[in-house]
């Protein structure tokens, strides 16, 4: 099905960065390194939201890139990914609401 006219497939597209442990721990200077990156993905207004799993080791990203390479240029300058402390995979996200008719199928 086809995109509504008035909807940009870029404006419901997000990037889902899935954080893994590794066995390197962290430290205290990690960790606030981890969240001077996220704040900084705030400011540049990319941050949608983030946290650590609870029932899973690890946690998740979802930025606004404007695309996939620069989604991966973004996981890469994480502290936690640079350090070695966790591993990542990038998931494309396409959102489903009513404001794009919930892809065309509403």
């Amino acid at each position: 099905m086809k995109m509504p006219e008035s909807s940009s497939k870029d404006n419901f597209t997000r990037y889902v960065i899935l954080l893994s442990r590794t066995d390197i721990p962290f430290s205290e200077s990690l960790i606030r390194r981890h969240v001077e990156h996220l704040r900084e993905l705030a400011r540049r207004q990319q941050l949608v939201m983030c946290g650590p799993f609870t029932n899973y080791s690890g946690g998740m990203i979802i930025i606004k890139a404007s695309s996939l390479e620069e989604a991966h240029e973004i996981a890469k300058r994480d502290p936690f990914i640079i350090e070695g402390a966790e591993t990542c995979e990038i998931r494309t996200w396409q959102l489903s609401c009513e404001e794009n008719n919930h892809l065309g199928m509403g």
